[in-house]
């Protein structure tokens, strides 16, 4: 199968018809639960002139929740270091030169994942609001304030409005478990928002403009989503990476933004929830299929640490620094090859809430 560049942002990430609704049990559609592909991605540089440039660029190697990943080969295996940067493993590359060259930077991996599904709709397990108090001061601490880059406050959970509403939505709830409070406000983010990219505009929203216009892409309801968390005491992060998906024969890659929250206990990743806040299907198939889901399109590159720092090298790029009489061209690329869908399963939601693919 030949390969397929793709850029965009996904509109209803895990979105599948009902198959079967039969005595509370709802199962959906098969759908790939194992897949392997080979991804490269990086930045193309082209430097034409007779001046001097410099090129910084911090590529994150890729993660999976549950599966393999191999880096298997640079795309310039030159001028570069490996380094572990909060959260995240990077490989670098610092490049000085002058007059006309090229650079292809980036990583070729072997991917090979499986769906990560917390089970128990319920959240049995999980810490109550007190209990992450008492019990993770040290999370709390990394994940429940603002972040900013060097103008703009885009996770604000002090936001009266944020506030305002996670506190309405808290109290109705009745409820002190996190995972039950993180997931009525994935309820409330999917139904008072709607996904919608920005047309002609590729800025990031504040979650405080986010949470007035209703409308937003996977970023801008990431951070809404994240906001709202915090602002009760659930920590919540970001991350960023790709889908990975077929559709009729085609593999298109689609850089992305989810959220995770922290409930404690042994549920998730260690305490962590992945959760999907850019689908856009009816609010039951949203909670069954995004909400404690990370399935095989998930591509991992980057996670937040909770420092502004984090969040402003996320949304940052490379950075090339060069003379007047320089001209220097750059842009992104990802492509996909060798995809293969290893195993497809039903995913089966009974009348206790627990999930299974079958």
């Amino acid at each position: 199968m030949g390969s397929i560049i793709i850029f965009g942002i996904l509109a209803t990430s895990g979105c599948l018809d009902y198959f079967d609704i039969n005595g509370g049990n709802t199962t959906y559609e098969s759908h790939p639960t194992k897949i392997s592909y080979t991804i490269s991605y990086g930045y193309k540089v082209n430097c034409t002139g007779n001046g001097d440039y410099n090129i910084e660029y911090d590529c994150d190697k890729p993660e999976v929740l549950i599966g393999t990943v191999t880096i298997t080969d640079l795309l310039h295996d030159l001028d570069y270091s490996e380094a572990t940067l909060a959260n995240n493993d990077i490989i670098g590359w610092n490049i000085s030169g002058e007059g006309t060259d090229n650079y292809k930077l980036g990583i070729i991996a072997t991917v090979e994942v499986k769906s990560f599904l917390v089970s128990d709709l319920s959240g049995t397990g999980a810490e109550t609001l007190q209990g992450l108090q008492t019990n993770y001061l040290d999370v709390i601490g990394q994940y429940c304030h603002k972040q900013s880059n060097e103008t703009i406050t885009f996770i604000n959970p002090e936001n009266p409005l944020i506030k305002n509403t996670a506190a309405t939505v808290t109290n109705k709830a009745k409820s002190n478990n996190s995972f039950v409070l993180a997931k009525e406000l994935f309820i409330w983010l999917k139904q008072h928002t709607n996904y919608q990219i920005h047309v002609g505009d590729n800025s990031i929203q504040p979650a405080s403009i986010t949470i007035q216009k209703k409308t937003g892409d996977c970023d801008d309801l990431s951070f809404l989503y994240i906001s709202l968390c915090r602002s009760i005491g659930i920590p919540a992060r970001f991350i960023r990476g790709y889908l990975v998906e077929e559709n009729d024969d085609k593999v298109s890659v689609i850089s992305h933004a989810w959220a995770e929250v922290f409930v404690g206990g042994k549920l998730g990743n260690y305490g962590w929830i992945p959760v999907e806040c850019a689908g856009d299907s009816d609010t039951k198939t949203e909670i069954n299929q995004n909400f404690g889901v990370e399935d095989v399109s998930h591509l991992r590159l980057f996670e937040d640490d909770g420092s502004d720092a984090s969040l402003n090298a996320s949304i940052s790029g490379i950075m090339v620094y060069y003379t007047e009489s320089m001209k220097v061209d750059m842009y992104s690329f990802v492509d996909v090859s060798k995809y293969s869908t290893l195993e497809s399963k039903e995913l089966c939601i009974d009348e206790n809430n627990n999930r299974t693919y079958v």
